[in-house]
């Protein structure tokens, strides 16, 4: 049937609650999620995080997205809505869990329909996938329940060993902050775990990376035991708090001999497992989340007691990546809670390289409404020894005083440069080019992209040159609606958007004047590239890839007030586009997933919103 697919890139809105979403399309149907939304009840949602008490017609409580003495966060039975008078939070159950505990909207959705017993439909799946799916959704919460099993009895073993609490004693660590991130330990020996678990030849333990299987060479015999021994406890979890894995600090370095080759690692982590990969998941998190949105911003650091150490000492806002660098996933996670992130790295060469590699990590998220720093400590201090030696306050001077995230760029592109010699200049010019493209577009980097040009003693367009980049796709944007050069383009524009000035974008009538008009002229085949929005830099904008697409030309379907959201469309088969879009109201936002705009074809066409 004649019609349009919609799709909405970059974010989502879901009845005026504006939700992060990803940059890909999901496909689950709307009535699903109105069905949802209809089930949930936010009362109960929001109860199990914040404490709340009737007050008249609704329930009221302490904000859980700012600090406050006194409730001004209402929750409404009659509305399912919650709204904070204090901060302007609001939203409905899928928003709540979406801001509060950070899951993406699909993460959301998921979370919501099993509470409920509901299995998510996904319209372009089939139903081996659907089943197959749902076997995997199962499995894993069979492994969350071993790992929370493990978890608590870590936590019986550790009121239990003299040395084990003696170390967290040395470290500063109190019983309430030990008890609020779970602390363990692990018990020497080779099969602790068959206390705990009945079966302890069950897949489940050797598949959750409690138990290590190995086969041996002489007899062939399968030999099992556990991974961690002797070592205190950290457990990892989601952002949802389900525990999906450990990490252990060894606590004997001269290994006891319960161990094939000594006490092993010092840190020793979970393996990857169905529920846990080290690429995306960060070490308090979890914990965390209330203090980010008080403090502001997210501490990173590189170990587990960095985290514990520094929510003792006045910092429970740190988190801490598991082992290995931080990832874009990371970043992209962490900016879910806030839109400030700190990364905090010892002054050494190690250091510096886990500095460098969390600068490739950021890069792609560096808008400019976030702010991404570097703080480099002294080679012989941690986090931990710095506040100890120069206090709370010292360190949180060194928090704000940390290297911005286009200072660290600028030195990283410089590395090994003599800016003294052209050699030196056009290997920095070389070694930029990378970081710089993969920044989004908007002042910060073309800013950046005056500072490298000054550096390298050429002028931009002449770096852009140098690097291959088109220089239409270098430049500055455009205003709105100044892709229209000539006379007759800027009156159709006039025309057709309802709008008197040419900068003000398309009215929410537009589509009454656009449907009298022939469909060569909506579709505006003379302008395929009319900017909205700053473009990307290397030609990859979002209205690029779709027009790149081919298959047919692409049509704005409506403009939002936020420049990082587009709308846009493309007409089925057999479609005749009378109109461009309009602003919808009340039931009209269901159409497209609840963006606030409505697709409209031909008279009896059907619109297929993906979102």
């Amino acid at each position: 049937m004649a019609g349009y697919e919609a799709r909405l890139l970059f974010s989502v809105e879901v009845d005026g609650s504006h939700l992060r979403g990803e940059n890909t399309p999901v496909s689950i149907p709307q009535s699903f999620i109105q069905e949802l939304l209809a089930r949930a009840d936010v009362v109960d949602i929001v109860g199990r995080h914040v404490p709340l008490k009737k007050g008249g017609a609704n329930f009221m409580g302490l904000c859980p997205f700012h600090g406050e003495k006194s409730p001004s966060f209402s929750v409404s039975p009659t509305k399912q809505f919650y709204h904070c008078f204090g901060c302007g939070k609001s939203g409905n159950a899928l928003g709540f869990l979406m801001e509060h505990a950070g899951m993406s909207f699909v993460e959301a959705v998921q979370d919501l329909a099993q509470q409920y017993g509901l299995q998510v439909p996904e319209d372009d799946a089939s139903p081996q996938d659907r089943a197959l799916a749902a076997q995997q959704r199962a499995r894993q919460h069979t492994l969350n329940e071993v790992l929370e099993k493990a978890a608590t009895a870590y936590t019986q073993h550790l009121k239990q060993t003299a040395h084990a609490i003696d170390y967290f004693k040395r470290r500063g660590v109190s019983g309430e902050v030990a008890k609020r991130f779970g602390l363990g330990y692990a018990p020497e020996g080779w099969r602790s775990l068959a206390s705990v678990f009945a079966a302890y030849d069950d897949p489940l333990l050797t598949e959750s990376g409690l138990v290590i299987e190995s086969t041996d060479e002489d007899s062939g015999d399968i030999k099992r035991y556990d991974r961690f021994r002797d070592r205190v406890m950290f457990p990892i979890r989601n952002v949802k708090g389900e525990c999906i894995g450990f990490g252990g600090r060894v606590l004997n370095p001269e290994g006891d001999g319960t161990s094939p080759k000594g006490a092993g690692p010092k840190y020793l982590n979970s393996p990857e497992t169905p529920v846990f990969s080290k690429g995306r998941e960060l070490y308090g998190l979890f914990e965390a989340r209330q203090s980010l949105r008080e403090m502001g911003y997210v501490l990173v650091t590189e170990g587990y007691m960095d985290v514990v150490a520094l929510a003792q000492l006045g910092f429970p806002n740190t988190v801490a990546t598991l082992g290995t660098a931080c990832t874009p996933e990371h970043v992209q996670k962490l900016f879910r809670f806030t839109d400030s992130v700190v990364f905090s790295f010892d002054g050494d060469a190690a250091g510096q390289r886990a500095a460098r590699k969390a600068l490739d990590g950021a890069l792609p998220f560096a808008t400019d409404v976030r702010s991404v720093k570097f703080l480099f400590l002294p080679e012989e201090h941690d986090p931990d020894s710095f506040i100890r030696e120069q206090g709370q306050e010292a360190f949180a001077q060194a928090v704000v005083q940390a290297k911005p995230l286009s200072r660290f760029l600028l030195e990283a592109a410089a590395e090994d440069c003599d800016l003294s010699t052209a050699e030196g200049r056009a290997r920095l010019a070389a070694q930029a080019r990378p970081l710089w493209q993969a920044m989004p577009d908007g002042a910060l980097k073309r800013q950046l992209l005056g500072e490298l040009a000054q550096q390298v003693q050429v002028g931009a367009g002449e770096l852009v040159d140098v690097w291959g980049i088109s220089p239409r796709n270098a430049k500055p944007a455009a205003p709105a609606g100044a892709g229209y050069q000539s006379r007759e383009e800027r009156e159709h524009y006039e025309n057709n958007s309802g709008s008197s000035s040419i900068h003000k974008g398309y009215k929410a009538n537009s589509y009454k004047n656009a449907a009298k008009k022939p469909y060569a002229a909506t579709r505006r085949a003379h302008q395929p590239r009319r900017p909205h929005g700053p473009p990307a830099a290397d030609g990859s904008g979002a209205l690029g890839q779709l027009e790149r697409a081919g298959t047919c030309p692409v049509v704005r379907l409506a403009r939002t007030p936020r420049p990082d959201v587009l709308l846009v469309g493309r007409p089925t088969a057999g479609a005749r586009p009378y109109a461009l879009g309009r602003a919808a109201r009340g039931p009209a936002r269901a159409a497209l997933g609840g963006t606030g705009f409505e697709a409209h074809g031909a008279p009896g066409a059907t619109g297929d919103a993906r979102c």
